[in-house]
């Protein structure tokens, strides 16, 4: 019996050291991060990297920026290489309906503890149905929020006496008030109101948050599963779209995508922009000489539903336990850390998806980030997880295209939705 003893807390030593050296063992793990706001940097980048080693002195992070350019491509390409990243960092769009749903990528419910999910649930239920399958499966650990909006050209606005048609205290005004003031906009001469761009995908949750609030069309079925701008409220918003620009109150550009309808506000070319948000506003400050004001999208109710943009990790199946184990170390920590976690949302320009980080901008340089938490009780449906999602978005700057180029409204939205919707 001794013996037996004796064999048994040897066999508990050996498994111990060997547990010991594991944890010892260096680590190279890999992240390829979208440019979500200082994420896309690689001074802020480092500095993260520099805080999880001072915990994590054995786990090495090598990191790779992408753009929204060809990001994409290179992802595909090394999914095809079997060459992907341990872990990368983008929305649910791509982590969970796309790459996650083709089996690419890990199960993270691990991460999801019940202290996790209270947290996260407390901000938004939509946050946590997004970063998960319809079957269940947790394909992404979110970080940071926020909702889309657009913005206005203050100064003109006002000049123009358009400040008349918006309710400045809400951010928010109607769609009839819309229109009242582009015509006060171009009556005081202003040649481009807001420029409908439809020359690619960038920037296309602004294009469709335009069109679905005009007339409170929804997006997409409840249960995801199926687009539905084919609806009544979905024709007559994109035809008042078309009408608007037929009567020279909007322009309408096949040309450019939102990086450049960005740029074209702040040099005063263009008065609004469909594409603002806070990372946008601290991106673009030093560059424009008016006031910008965000704005909710125009709403026949006056009662806008905003798209929403939801950021985090994920980890691809590369089959190497050890990196697995190291990837998620450095996700709990840029995430859940009391410290560093409310650092790495702020990094983002973005809000917190944890209630218990609070408020990360009072006292800071990102002061007048807070600008944009009077938009968030607006978030609408986090309908990105929809299937076909890569599809529905190149179909959804050809169906502007079309419409702007004189197709019939009503037919070309049908084919828009015959492309997109899952056979």
């Amino acid at each position: 019996m001794k013996k037996l003893v004796a064999l048994l807390l040897a066999a508990m030593m050996v498994l111990s050291l060997g547990s010991f050296a594991m944890a010892e063992e260096k680590t190279e793990i890999t992240l390829w991060t979208y440019p979500i706001g200082g994420w896309g940097k690689e001074e802020t980048v480092n500095e993260i990297i520099a805080a999880f080693n001072e915990k994590y002195p054995n786990i090495t992070v090598k990191v790779e920026f992408l753009n929204y350019q060809d990001g994409d491509v290179q992802v595909t390409g090394a999914i095809e290489a079997g060459t992907t990243p341990d872990i990368i960092m983008e929305g649910p769009e791509r982590l969970v309906s796309n790459w996650g749903a083709a089996g690419k990528m890990l199960d993270l419910s691990d991460l999801w503890t019940e202290e996790a999910l209270a947290d996260i649930s407390a901000v938004s239920e939509a946050v946590v149905a997004a970063c998960k399958s319809p079957e269940g499966v947790y394909y992404e650990y979110p970080l940071c929020m926020t909702t889309h909006t657009m913005a206005i050209n203050y100064d003109v606005f006002e000049a123009a006496g358009a400040l008349q048609y918006l309710d400045l205290e809400n951010r928010t005004w109607t769609t009839e008030n819309f229109e009242k003031a582009l015509q006060a906009l171009k009556d005081h001469g202003v040649e481009h109101t807001a420029i409908v761009y439809c020359g690619g995908q960038g920037g296309d949750q602004g294009t469709r948050a335009l069109a679905m609030n005009l007339y409170s069309a929804q997006f997409t079925n409840p249960e995801h599963t199926a687009y539905t701008m084919n609806s009544e409220a979905g024709v007559k918003g994109l035809q008042k779209l078309v009408d608007l620009v037929n009567a020279g109150l909007l322009t309408a550009d096949p040309g450019i995508v939102a990086g450049d309808e960005l740029q074209l506000f702040a040099n005063g070319t263009a008065n609004m922009t469909l594409a603002w948000n806070a990372s946008n506003a601290s991106t673009y400050a030093s560059q424009v000489s008016f006031k910008p004001y965000a704005m909710a999208f125009p709403a026949d109710d006056g009662k806008p539903e905003l798209a929403g943009g939801i950021w985090g990790f994920g980890i691809f199946d590369n089959k190497d336990e050890k990196k697995v184990a190291a990837a998620k170390e450095f996700i709990k920590f840029v995430s859940d850390d009391p410290v560093q976690g409310p650092k790495s949302v702020y990094a983002t320009g973005f809000f917190p998806v944890r209630a218990s980080f609070g408020d990360i901008y009072t006292g800071t340089e990102k002061e007048s980030f807070k600008e944009f938490s009077v938009f968030m009780p607006f978030l609408g449906d986090y309908y990105n997880v929809t299937p076909n999602w890569p599809v529905q978005r190149t179909e959804w700057w050809n169906l502007l295209q079309r419409i702007f180029a004189g197709g019939d409204v009503a037919a070309e939205v049908e084919t828009y939705i015959n492309n997109s919707n899952p056979k």
